[in-house]
């Protein structure tokens, strides 16, 4: 095993056992389910989505775990083929004020720590581990704001076969290493009698070389952008507070899996269950 893939399994074995040792102190577990809106799929093919996703996040003694699987299904246009796929994320982070004991705060940072994500995307056979360090940013009326730094970092793809395969699926073989920035947010606010929330991520990553199984491709850094404001449905309609949500989600992706030029702008109906 070369020096790479011992530093990715590592991060990876980190994530995924550590955090699982200790019970959680805290959590927070919802479903999410986005309908409407026009998706861009690159080559001219375009499609309106339905996408529903369960996450969780979760605090432990040291840190927390973030983690979302998503299932879009869509219904392609103009002689599109319907698709569906799944995609999932974990991330857990290891916070240094709570392993040391420190005070780590620093300007508008109130705690920094380790962070170790893994990212799968099993449609193209392939798996990403994100190494990096976490901000947990100190700003009035926020529930939280984090900014997170990491590389984005190729664990797994198709096998060699599949290179000169062009009747196989899209399949990713390898690509270069590049990073990430992202900015995580929850803001509750209220108008008039009513309660809602603007919450939401604003992620950049870098461009990089990719090798499939069509060839190689110079990849784009992409900016994806997605906000939503929520409204807490369960205190107007009489049952408890901080569970029943309806709103709408707006994406916005430039250069989206970093095909230049392939931009979604849209906006989707949102209803969210949390429990």
């Amino acid at each position: 095993m070369n020096i790479r893939a011992s530093l990715t399994a590592l991060a990876l074995t980190a994530a995924l056992s550590a955090p699982m040792a200790s019970a959680e102190i805290w959590s927070n577990t919802e479903v999410q389910l986005q309908a409407g809106g026009e998706f861009e799929h690159g080559f001219g093919q375009q499609s309106t989505g339905t996408i529903t996703t369960f996450q969780h996040a979760g605090g432990w003694e040291y840190g927390d775990n973030f983690f979302f699987v998503d299932h879009s299904q869509y219904s392609g246009k103009n002689g599109v083929a319907d698709s569906a796929e799944f995609y999932g994320e974990w991330y857990s982070n290891f916070s240094l004020s709570a392993m040391t004991g420190a005070d780590v705060s620093f300007w508008g940072v109130k705690d920094v720590g380790l962070v170790a994500g893994f990212n799968y995307a099993p449609e193209v056979d392939s798996s990403w581990v994100l190494p990096g360090v976490t901000f947990a940013l100190d700003l009035p009326g926020f529930a939280f704001a984090t900014l997170n730094v990491s590389a984005f970092m190729h664990l797994s793809g198709a096998d060699e076969s599949y290179y000169q395969d062009f009747n196989s699926p899209f399949k990713i073989i390898d690509e270069d290493t590049s990073f990430m920035v992202d900015l995580a947010w929850a803001m509750p606010f209220k108008l008039g009698s009513t309660s809602w929330s603007f919450e939401g991520h604003l992620e950049y990553i870098d461009g990089r070389t990719q090798r499939n199984n069509f060839g190689t491709d110079e990849l784009e850094s992409w900016i994806l952008f997605q906000p939503q404001v929520r409204l807490d449905v369960g205190e107007l309609i009489g049952t408890p507070s901080n569970r029943l949500f309806a709103g709408i989600e707006y994406q916005y992706w430039k250069n989206k899996l970093g095909m230049k030029g392939v931009d979604d702008n849209t906006v989707q109906f949102l209803a969210v269950w949390r429990f």
